[in-house]
């Protein structure tokens, strides 16, 4: 797709991936609306600030809006006549669902099909959408692979997303729109969200605080750098899924279908202890963090690890960032926001 003249809708786009996304597309000449709706869910003036930044571009169009607003939702797809439509936006955390499940039913599900309708009505020709690790659930083979079964989420957040990749299939079809979903893993970076394990630790060992480590640290995560995963984005933004010519209706492969749909682990391909993130962490800081071991959370699992076989054979995806690198960044980036 010629970025020149490419029209792109970024839901989401004062949030930490959508921010990225934006500000790469612009950097790449392409004309892009952001959408969001600005929520507290957490500190919206670090939402605000990124927006600062992607306002200074003349491509960038904002519009303040939230996905469940149906007649809002419609309007933009009408007047936006978006080539590529990339939703990020969603309720999201898997803990704060166990508090304010209804948060995510309007979202994801309700704010969800409003973006599927306005795709449909608009002819856009790609939906990428996020989807979620936590999808796997109680599945405890590892990594896990686009072709697992994911029937058996255990938390709400995870069944939204669940959700939205079987609705994507519906829309793909029965009328040809081509859904492309995402299965991003425990993203961290510059500009990252305050409610994830690496910015709550950062500002607690600066602030001399101690930090909730769960599961006693008998956690692995795919920690996978924002970089890493704005690379994967924009590869499957330019690569406008078809029907499996493959695909075996007597033995369904979950990830593809006869329909122009596909599903994508983005992931680093490197599952970390949990206690070793926090002693790459400690040395970036130079300071001991106090650890406060807890029980295991509900909701949340023990390990991720993702397999990525196959964005890596369709789309040649390879992330490149260790933590060893990718913290020190992301630690930068603290230092010299919060001026501490």
């Amino acid at each position: 797709m010629g970025h020149m003249t490419t029209r792109i809708l970024v839901t989401g786009s004062a949030g930490f991936i959508g921010f990225h996304l934006c500000r790469k597309l612009l950097e790449e000449g392409a004309r892009v609306t952001g959408l969001d709706n600005l929520n507290d869910y957490y500190d919206v003036r670090l939402k605000k600030s990124r927006l600062a930044i992607l306002e200074q571009y003349d491509h960038f169009n904002f519009a303040r809006l939230s996905l469940e607003d149906r007649s809002g939702t419609a309007k933009l797809f009408q007047t936006g006549g978006f080539d590529v439509v990339v939703n990020l936006a969603a309720q999201a955390g898997v803990r704060y669902s166990l508090k304010n499940p209804m948060a995510y039913v309007d979202s994801n599900i309700s704010g969800f099909t409003n973006i599927l309708e306005g795709c449909r009505h608009n002819n856009v020709g790609h939906l990428v959408y996020a989807s979620s690790s936590s999808v796997y659930g109680a599945n405890k083979v590892m990594p896990f692979s686009v072709k697992h079964n994911v029937d058996h989420p255990v938390s709400l957040y995870a069944a939204t997303k669940k959700a939205n990749e079987l609705m994507a299939h519906t829309y793909s079809h029965l009328y040809g729109l081509p859904t492309t979903g995402l299965r991003f893993f425990t993203v961290y970076g510059p500009w990252g969200r305050p409610d994830m394990a690496l910015f709550l630790f950062t500002k607690a060992i600066l602030e001399g605080d101690p930090i909730d480590v769960y599961n006693n640290g008998d956690m692995k995560r795919d920690f996978t750098y924002i970089d890493d995963i704005i690379d994967g984005v924009t590869r499957v933004m330019k690569k406008i899924p078809e029907g499996d010519l493959g695909w075996d209706e007597m033995s369904p492969s979950p990830d593809s279908s006869y329909a122009p749909y596909r599903v994508y682990n983005i992931g680093n391909n490197r599952c970390e202890d949990l206690l070793h993130m926090i002693e790459v962490l400690e040395k970036t800081l130079g300071v001991e963090a106090k650890k406060n071991l807890m029980p295991m959370q509900p909701g949340d699992v023990k390990a991720t690890s993702a397999d990525i076989q196959t964005i890596h054979e369709d789309l040649g995806f390879e992330p490149k960032t260790t933590i060893e690198e990718g913290i020190p960044r992301f630690v930068q980036w603290y230092r010299d926001y919060y001026n501490v």
